[in-house]
């Protein structure tokens, strides 16, 4: 959603559902409230003492009824006693107060944080789930912001919004009870402001939600610049491209301030007609106040106590309107985030969807098509079948479909026509988490987390004991190396694996596949990125591990693709020819000439 377009969520709609995700702490809220609330009882007594003092203690006139009932004639009758019982009532007071701010403020620090917690967890939960198309428009980086930096917005609307604008509410109403009693006109003019510094709100709400959220937005762009060049360092360094990557950064670092700036004037425009209004409100009840006393309808204490209660009557008024503006900023990131979440996968398991333990590997593409938008299709009418644990070639140039079709196969996307048959079954008719149990997959760029070498190979399985861990590793020929580094198995790869050398990264992948031990072997150019030492190795470990197993290659070497049974030859997403590279048992020469595999 562009700065531009109409939010699709309201303010109410925004509330409901933040509240929701925030409802396994509504009790630690709830307890914050309570103790924000006794921040009002507190404002109220803070002018009392000043009041006893100037009529009490200057004008000699007698305490206020509710003390003199209280206190001992001893105290009631000496100025003295009365001073020191004033200094008392501010020193204890203020001691309240500041009580009050630190429970309050180390409760709700506490709860925004299990808030944000639980709402990036959200996030993060789904943002796995999503399709691959979504990640393909947006880019991993939108979502790293919208999981990092929009997701606090749910600890700010329900703690610093909700909490703050209610206990200012209470506020208001006390102060304004308290001032209608004595001295109404004065209270009328505070309750006039109230419409007009809501008519304010009215006027700079959207302009205010619509400069936050391009904020947002620009500031998305910039991350994903760091992002993408930070992930692409060696790239950028071996071509010398740092200062072209620097400019591209701060034309969007520019496009940021360009939008504060905007943001900011807009929100300076706000805070200037606020102001205006409550030093407006402030003069005429001064003016009101000093002419009561003149005529004696107020005394000077009464004065000092309604021009205090004034002065913190217009404060509330004043953070009520702020944080209203505020507001929307945190609204804007709460749609963001609320979008993510509201965005469907493209793959969804079927309601009562079947379990499967272990495929025998008996593969079938059934007239399926493809395409990541109707106008562009990838793949056209492919069919063939794959007996199991044959070993299938797939060659083709660059885009004519092969890693799409393996994509399609794993149910990384669903087929726009057609269907796809494991063990005879629609792949659609599976649990998802069970149909990509079957699969161990080797790419060609090896994908390795920046944890341990025990952790990378136990990854696909993590109840592995490091027995089985280390088998693995011998069957990939790669503990040898493993041993070699100075932690062994507990060495840290570092980010991405980038610590190791490309054919040890791939080692450590093929033995994470060994492990899994899954009937089906996806192997996406696998020696393409490795020299001719290191790929005779890896090729005598992929050897062990296509044993048993229906096995995938993508390949554009045809020393890879030698060893295939089968080979599928693609080109502009079709199926143009088709090999019998060896000869297979009876049985599968059946089953695959049936499908019109064998030539």
């Amino acid at each position: 959603m562009s700065a531009e377009e109409p939010s699709k969520y309201d303010d109410w709609e925004l509330y409901r559902r933040l509240l929701t995700e925030a409802k396994p702490c509504w009790f630690h809220i709830l307890v914050a409230f309570a103790i924000s609330l006794l921040a009002s009882p507190l404002a109220l007594l803070t002018p009392l003492p000043l009041k006893i003092a100037v009529d009490s203690v200057l004008a000699e006139k007698p305490l206020p009824g509710f003390l003199a009932g209280v206190l001992p004639e001893s105290v009631t009758t000496s100025q003295s006693a009365i001073l020191f019982l004033c200094l008392f009532l501010m020193l204890a007071i203020t001691l309240l107060s500041k009580l009050q701010e630190a429970g309050a403020y180390i409760l709700t620090t506490y709860t925004g944080q299990r808030l944000v917690r639980g709402f990036r967890s959200r996030l993060f939960q789904h943002a796995q789930r999503v399709s691959l198309l979504y990640h393909d428009r947006k880019g991993a980086s939108d979502s790293l912001y919208r999981i990092q930096y929009d997701a606090p917005s749910i600890s700010q609307v329900a703690l610093q919004g909700v909490t703050p604008f209610v206990t200012a509410i209470v506020t208001v109403v006390a102060m304004m009870y308290i001032t209608w009693r004595i001295d109404p006109h004065i209270a009328f003019v505070a309750i006039g402001i109230i419409p007009l510094l809501l008519g304010v709100f009215v006027l700079y709400k959207k302009r205010l939600r619509s400069g936050a959220r391009q904020i947002k937005e620009v500031q998305s762009g910039a991350f994903s610049v760091v992002q993408e060049v930070l992930g692409a360092v060696r790239v950028v360094k071996a071509f010398g491209q740092e200062d072209r990557e620097q400019e591209r950064f701060v034309q969007m670092a520019n496009q940021g301030i360009r939008a504060q700036l905007r943001f900011a004037c807009v929100d300076s425009g706000f805070s200037m007609l606020l102001g205006l209004i409550l030093a407006a409100g402030t003069a005429t009840a001064l003016f009101i106040g000093v002419r009561h006393v003149q005529s004696e309808f107020v005394t000077l204490g009464e004065l000092l106590m309604v021009m205090a209660y004034m002065g913190m009557l217009l404060g509330p008024l004043n953070r009520i309107s702020r944080q209203a503006g505020s507001l929307q900023s945190q609204f804007a990131s709460a749609e963001r985030a609320f979008s993510l979440l509201d965005e469907s996968p493209d793959v969804i398991e079927r309601p009562g969807a079947r379990s499967l333990d272990r495929a025998s590997g008996d593969v079938c593409f059934r007239n399926v098509s493809f395409g990541y938008d109707e106008s562009s299709p990838v793949l056209n009418a492919i069919s063939f079948q794959v007996p199991p644990n044959a070993r299938v070639g797939i060659a083709g140039r660059t885009g004519s479909g092969k890693t799409t079709l393996i994509s399609l196969l794993l149910r990384f996307y669903d087929p726009t026509s057609g269907e796809i048959l494991l063990d005879g079954v629609d792949i659609r008719d599976y649990r998802l988490a069970d149909l990509r149990n079957q699969f161990a997959i080797v790419l060609q760029e090896p994908v390795l987390f920046s944890t341990s070498i025990y952790e990378n190979i136990a990854y696909g399985r993590p109840e592995a004991d490091r027995e089985m861990v280390e088998n693995a590793a011998r069957l990939a020929n790669a503990h040898d190396f493993i041993v070699a580094q100075p932690d062994g198995y507990d060495t840290q790869v570092g980010d991405r694996g980038m610590s190791l050398s490309g054919g040890e990264r791939q080692r450590i992948s093929l033995a994470r596949a060994f492990l899994k031990d899954a009937p089906i072997l996806v192997l996406d150019e696998p020696t393409s990125s490795v020299d001719v030492d290191t790929e005779s190795s890896i090729m005598d470990a992929l050897q062990r591990l296509m044993e048993g197993r229906t096995t995938f290659i993508i390949a554009h070497r045809l020393s890879t693709l030698e060893h295939s049974d089968i080979r599928f030859h693609l080109k502009n997403g079709r199926l143009v020819e088709t090999q019998t590279l060896k000869d297979l048992s009876s049985e599968t020469e059946r089953t695959a000439a049936a499908a019109g595999v064998l030539e």
